[in-house]
Formats: structure tokens, sequence, C-alpha cells
């Protein structure tokens, strides 16, 4: 009968034991893993926000309408347009600061922190230089200056980690784009 060869399991099996250990070990896992996401999604959330509120403060407090009274050519872009643009490269310079952090690259690299600051801090004066008080001249040095520092991080992020230097590539070409519209409003 199927009852007899029914073997009948005590409480010291060690097979019971061991499943039980590996059950504690894969939860404990888990339970780690789900914390270090938590800290990540964290400290993600601070990096891309903090660049990001900067920014969108220097927006508020110093854009006037002075860009708007300058008789410009007609592919020059609107103003809200730049703002959206300074805003998306302000978020991605701060997911590719992110990055590089992730890996441990500002340790690896502390010229990448640097840059990335001197590129934060450059980026926030351009707006109340170039569209506040309409310094053109000044506006295309700061332009160059960053353009100068990005490519300095686009360098050192793509060897820490390449994706944090593929992000910053649309950055750079945005603020080319930013010196060329410094460029020619000089000469109109």
């Amino acid at each position: 009968m199927a009852s007899q060869t029914l073997k009948h399991r005590s409480r010291d099996d060690p097979n019971i034991i061991t499943t039980t250990r590996n059950n504690k070990s894969t939860k404990n896992r888990r339970e780690n893993n789900m914390a270090m996401a938590k800290r990540g999604l964290r400290s993600l959330a601070i990096t891309v926000s903090i660049p990001l509120s900067l920014t969108l403060l220097t927006i508020y407090l110093t854009s006037t309408h002075s860009y708007v009274m300058v008789s410009k050519p007609s592919w020059f872009p609107p103003l809200w347009a730049i703002h959206i643009t300074s805003l998306a490269s302000s978020f991605l310079l701060g997911l590719s600061a992110w990055l590089v952090w992730a890996v441990g690259g500002f340790h690896q690299k502390p010229t990448a922190l640097s840059l990335y600051l001197a590129q934060l801090g450059l980026s926030l004066v351009w707006h109340p230089i170039v569209l506040g008080s309409g310094a053109s001249w000044v506006g295309l040095a700061v332009c160059l200056a960053t353009f100068g520092a990005l490519v300095g991080c686009f360098r050192i992020c793509k060897e820490v980690n390449p994706t944090a230097g593929d992000i910053i590539a649309p950055c750079s070409a945005w603020t080319a784009f930013l010196a060329i519209v410094n460029l020619t409003l000089i000469f109109l």
C-alpha cells in the first residue's frame, strides 16, 4: 500500500533545517536589495532635483523680456524653448552625475565633480547674463566656458560610465547652439 511507503520526518531532519535557512537567507537578500533600491532612488531624486530646481529658480528670478524685444533672425528659438531645453539639459546632467556617482566615479576621478559643478554654476549664470541683462559678449564667454567644462565632463564620465558620457552629448550640443545664438546676438 501507499501508506506503508510514506516516510515520517521529524523536526530534527537536516533537510528541513536547510530549507528554512535558505528561505531566511533569500528573504534577507531580498530585503537588502529592496533597501538598496530605495536608497538609490532617493539619491537619484536628490541628485536630479537639486540642479533642476536651481535652474528653475534662476529662470524664474532672472528672466525678463529683453530677449523677446531684441530683433533676431527667424531661426532663433523662442524664450519658452530656451527655458524648457535648459531644464532638460539640467535634468540630463543631474542624471549623468548620479550615474557616475553610483559607480564611485567621483572618488576615482575627482576632476569630474569639479567640472560638473563648474558647468552647473556657469549654466546657472548664463540666464541672468544673457536673458536678464542682455550682455551677449559675457554670455558668449560663459557659453564657451560651459562648453569646455562639458567636454571635460564628457571625457571623464565616458571612462567611468559610458552611458553617463552619452547623456552629456546632447547637453554639449545645446550649449554649442547657445554659443551660436550669443554670437549672432553680438552682431545684430
